[in-house]
Parts: structure tokens; sequence; C-alpha cells
């Protein structure tokens, strides 16, 4: 483990099961490990689906947390409690019980066929952004130089719909 605290963003969701319920559980899960530290977590949001074949939609967030783990033990650590709570990756797009990617990890950018930071298509996604500008709209993405509000601003219209979700359903 590395000493320094780093700053991270984790993109959260679930279309599968009790979507609200599992986020939930993602987010205590990523807090209960060791060398993380959850500081911030956005509303959740009701998304449609983006590049898949499928009428369920998305619940997600994402969390900000503090962490001392590495990037890529962070990222092992994600895919541990995917797996643990019932995801299984059989294909690139397709419906899960849990979805956790690191979005940003300081301002480190890392580009390796096992992890990609940034986040690769976070600027393209609305269902990233929306949840990200609620909590970090300042905040400059490392490549592109431009801020989450900016971003989101740039986005202009598609076929994405994002819903604040009312935290009582």
């Amino acid at each position: 483990m590395q000493n320094k605290v780093n700053k991270s963003y984790i993109a959260i969701g679930s279309n599968l099961g009790d979507r609200l319920k599992n986020c939930n559980h993602a987010v205590q899960r990523i807090d209960a490990l060791t060398g993380c530290r959850v500081v911030k977590r956005s509303p959740w949001f009701r998304t449609s689906p983006v590049g898949m074949d499928t009428d369920e939609w998305f619940i997600n967030g994402v969390a900000e947390i503090d962490t001392d783990l590495s990037p890529r033990e962070l990222l092992h650590s994600l895919l541990q409690i995917e797996k643990s709570m019932g995801r299984v990756r059989k294909k690139k797009w397709e419906s899960r019980i849990i979805d956790l990617d690191i979005l940003l990890y300081g301002n480190s950018i890392i580009h390796d066929p096992e992890l990609k930071i940034p986040h690769p298509l976070m600027h393209e996604r609305r269902f990233v952004l929306v949840p990200m500008e609620s909590i970090a709209p300042d905040l400059i993405h490392p490549v592109l130089g431009t801020s989450i509000k900016e971003m989101l601003n740039n986005l202009g219209n598609n076929d994405e719909r994002v819903f604040m979700l009312e935290e009582s359903l």
C-alpha cells in the first residue's frame, strides 16, 4: 500500500434486482475496504441503458473516496466487491447486479490493458457526468483539461435519460 492518500471517484450502477439496495450496499462495501473511506456520494439517478440491448433502466451514482490503495489495488478490490455481490462477467455490455468503475484517481493517467484512468468514456456519459457534477462540478479532467460541469454542458443533447431518484424508492 502507498502512504499517500489519493482522492478517487467511483461510478456505481445496477440494473438487476433491487437496484437501489445494490448500489447502497456497494457504497458500504467500498467504505469498509481497508485503505478506503467514502467522503461523499452523489444522489442516485434513474438512467436509461446506454449501448445495451435491454429495457432495464439503471440506478447510477458516484462516490468520492480517499484511498491509500494503489490504482490497481483499488481496481482489484472493486472487482472483488462486484464478484461477492453476484456479478458474473460474460460480455462487455450486459445487464449487471453491480458495476463499479474507477473514473478518476487523483490526477493519474494510466493506460494499460487492465486499467484505464481517467475512465475513457466518462466525458461521453450523462449518467456519469450528472452525478459527478452534483459532488465535484469544478473538478478538472486530467487529460481534457476541462471541468466536470464544462464536460456536461458540452455533451449536448443525446438519447440518454437521467432523472434524480427519490431516496425513498
